[in-house]
């Protein structure tokens, strides 16, 4: 339940958003506005490909989501059109992308001397211990246009002493006793031109970039007319026409697999509560696998100094994902762990472990229904800074 005091803050926000891979930055930022404001917060959100927003919130450059504004991350600022900008009294950056300096200059010429907004640097998503220490945390300025104020760490994360993560107000009660079959008519009604009428049992959703455990699953599902693949846009297409092409003979995708268009996110979540297993990847599709309480397999974002390792395993602990449900993460993603570990389950063996998997991500999510979300910290946060 959110605090009476967030509910009468009402507080004018800008939100800055840099598209840098494949629109997760975009799909979170979105979430964040669209939950501020369904809490009467103001929202400006400035980004540098608006058109994102064409497919994931239709209507939103055209000023049709009330309370948020969509304003274009222009490369040279100050420009004519900021002249008038109202003074913000929080600044959220997503993911350290950094304000433009005319921005700052603008804004703080409006503060009092000793004053200025809630500055708050959104940062990545990691269930990995570090989270909780930094989180809350100040960052005073020592140079630039800012110099003499102050940043503050806002860390998401899965336990009640970091930001925890974005919710819509709707999802307690949304998602008692997920029913697949009814969110797959749901879905086929929607999307008719693109699903057929047939009845296969079991659908699996492929949202990733190129991780080594793919061919491995396609070559399963080429082979299996039982199991439906619904292939997001983009680089998960990119991959699938990819493997066809590269097999010898060239393959032709079966009638079972379906590309999709681009959705918006009310529907790409719905998808994920349609499916029997999700392929996510990145920080907003993993979110959405969690409230989705179906099994799951993430890939994560790879890092050179691999530590993408670590907050993988730290992730998969927090899950309390059993030695297989791990071990098909480790071949997905392509990490060979040092210890010797467990298989992952055979191709054949894995579709017999959903429903014990399912039972563990279910536990999951009741552990993070628990718990305060995102929006609800982040304006007690904001309140105790003003």
């Amino acid at each position: 339940m959110v605090p009476m005091s967030s509910h009468r803050l009402r507080l004018q926000w800008d939100v800055f958003c840099r598209v840098i891979d494949n629109f997760g930055d975009v799909g979170v930022c979105w979430r964040l506005c669209r939950s501020l404001a369904s809490r009467g917060q103001q929202i400006r959100l400035w980004i540098d490909r608006p058109d994102a927003l064409q497919w994931l919130a239709p209507g939103a450059s055209a000023g049709q989501w009330p309370g948020i504004a969509v304003m274009p991350w222009q490369a040279a600022w100050p420009t004519h059109q900021h002249a008038a900008l109202s003074r913000a009294d929080v600044w959220v950056e997503a993911f350290g992308c950094e304000p433009p300096d005319g921005f700052i200059r603008q804004q703080r010429a409006q503060w009092p001397a000793g004053e200025q907004a809630v500055w708050v640097n959104l940062e990545y998503l990691s269930a990995e211990p570090y989270v909780e220490r930094m989180h809350r945390l100040p960052s005073p300025l020592m140079s630039g246009p800012a110099q003499g104020w102050t940043r503050w760490f806002f860390y998401p994360g899965f336990s009640p002493g970091t930001g925890g993560l974005l919710r819509d107000a709707v999802y307690p009660d949304r998602l008692e006793g997920p029913n697949p079959a009814a969110a797959r008519a749901a879905w086929r009604a929607k999307y008719q031109a693109v699903l057929p009428q047939s009845g296969q049992d079991c659908w699996v959703s492929l949202f990733c970039y190129e991780p080594e455990g793919l061919p491995w699953l396609l070559q399963h599902l080429h082979a299996d007319p039982a199991k439906t693949l619904l292939i997001t846009p983009g680089r998960a297409q990119a991959a699938v026409q990819a493997w066809l092409h590269g097999q010898t003979p060239a393959l032709v995708a079966p009638p079972q697999w379906h590309g999709l268009p681009w959705v918006p996110q009310p529907d790409f979540d719905a998808m994920l509560a349609a499916c029997d297993l999700n392929c996510v990847r990145g920080e907003d599709s993993l979110v959405r696998a969690l409230w989705a309480g179906q099994p799951f397999v993430w890939q994560i974002y790879p890092q050179q100094d691999q530590a993408h390792h670590a907050k993988l395993e730290a992730f998969l602990d927090w899950l309390q994902a059993p030695p297989d449900w791990r071990a098909l993460h480790h071949d997905w993603n392509g990490i060979r762990p040092a210890t010797h570990a467990p298989p992952a389950p055979s191709s054949d063996a894995l579709w017999a472990r959903l429903p014990a998997w399912k039972e563990v991500a279910l536990a999951a999510r009741d552990r993070l229904l628990r718990q305060t979300d995102l929006t609800t910290r982040l304006l007690e946060f904001v309140t105790e800074k003003r």
